[in-house]
C-alpha cells in the first residue's frame, strides 16, 4: 500500500495525498520545520494555498509533543490543518480529528511523542509524512 518509490512514506495515497506526504517529508527533512509545521504547511499548500505563512508559524510550539512530550506534533499539526481547511466547521473538524487519532494509534500504538521517540527521533520523518498524507486523504474523502 505505500509507494515503493518513496523511501519513507509507506502507503499509496491518492495523488494529492501522496504529494502532501512528500512535501511534508521534504519540509521536515530540510530541518527548517518540525513535524507540526511540516504537516500544517503541506496541507495548507494543497488545500488553501492563499493562506498566509503566518498560519504555519502558529504551529511553532507543537513540535516535540508541545514541549511536554505528550501529543505527537504531527498529529497536532494535522488537527490544526483540519480546522484551517474546514474553515471553522467544528463538527467536521472533531470527527476528522477523532479519525486521525484512531488511525494513528492503530498504526503506531500511541499518540504520545515521548512514547514514540523513546528510542530517538528516527521515526519522526516517516510519521510526519504519513500523517500529512492521511490528513489529505481524509479531507479528500470528505468532498
Amino acid at each position: 500500500m505505500f509507494s515503493a518509490r518513496m523511501n519513507v512514506v509507506e502507503k499509496v495515497y491518492e495523488p494529492v495525498a501522496e504529494m502532501v506526504a512528500t512535501e511534508a517529508e521534504g519540509f521536515y527533512r530540510s530541518g527548517k520545520m518540525h513535524c507540526a509545521e511540516a504537516v500544517l504547511a503541506s496541507v495548507r499548500n494543497a488545500f488553501v494555498p492563499g493562506v498566509s505563512d503566518d498560519v504555519v508559524r502558529l504551529a511553532a510550539g507543537f513540535g516535540g509533543g508541545s514541549g511536554s512530550g505528550c501529543v505527537c506534533g504531527a498529529v497536532a499539526g494535522g488537527t490544526m490543518a483540519f480546522g484551517l481547511v474546514l474553515q471553522g466547521d467544528k463538527k467536521a473538524t472533531s470527527a476528522l480529528t477523532r479519525e486521525l487519532h484512531r488511525w494513528f494509534k492503530a498504526e503506531y500504538g500511541a499518540t504520545c511523542c515521548k512514547v514514540l521517540t523513546a528510542n530517538g527521533k528516527s521515526r519522526c520523518l516517516g510519521l510526519t509524512a504519513n500523517v500529512a498524507g492521511k490528513v489529505a486523504e481524509l479531507l479528500q474523502q470528505r468532498k
